[in-house]
């Protein structure tokens, strides 16, 4: 079985990369350029995935797949392995699932609307300020997070796919010194996850970030 990753240094498509890398499973990178940029870009990835979003997976049948929480879980069943998702009778489950949807469904769609504001905003005089208070609720949601984080992972002692999330996208917008500062339990897990051994091939391969 060989999975084909659409990827752009250090998008989305990192931590699907990640997590095939903590498995073992084979898996192709397929280059994407900049689809907020460039529209042949777009358009490549739209083919597959008309929201034009990493990550997309076309797995070894040629099911397309996409959406990360799903990717996360469907990445545990094939494998049937715990390492990254509690199964079903762990204490952490609730947990995890609680806070990868959060995650996904609430931190994540702010970059996705904050990108290019225009898709979303007509009045090109409203976009700077729809960014700004994007970039407030960001911030507060990731105060949040950091509320709930346990130590030295999110869910306590069990490492899990929450902390590659939480390493991945401490990356992104409002960066790193400001996590530092402002939720230094979500810091904390994502310098932990950095230094990882089994997370050097994905960092390497996004080593533009």
């Amino acid at each position: 079985m060989t999975i084909k990753v659409y990827s752009r240094l250090g998008w989305g498509s990192a931590i699907v990369e990640a997590q095939l890398d903590w498995y073992g499973l084979p898996f192709t990178i397929e280059p994407v350029g900049d689809m907020l940029r460039d529209p042949e870009a777009r358009r490549k990835i739209e083919g597959i995935n008309p929201l034009a979003q990493l990550p997309t997976l076309v797995m070894s049948d040629g099911t397309v797949m996409s959406e990360s929480a799903a990717i996360t879980l469907l990445l545990a069943d094939i494998t049937g392995k715990d390492s990254l998702v509690p199964g079903p009778k762990e204490a952490e489950r609730a947990a995890f699932l609680r806070w990868l949807v959060f995650i996904v469904a609430n931190i994540y769609p702010t970059f996705t609307y904050a990108d290019v504001p225009a898709r979303f905003v007509e009045v090109e005089a409203a976009r700077a300020p729809f960014v700004a208070t994007l970039d407030a609720y960001r911030q507060k949601l990731w105060r949040q997070l950091d509320d709930e984080a346990g130590a030295p992972w999110f869910l306590g002692e069990r490492f899990s796919a929450l902390d590659i999330f939480i390493g991945v996208m401490t990356r992104w917008g409002p960066k790193r010194p400001w996590f530092e500062k402002e939720t230094p339990g979500l810091f904390a897990i994502a310098r932990k996850v950095d230094a990882m051994p089994e997370l050097m091939a994905m960092w390497t391969r996004n080593t533009s970030v």
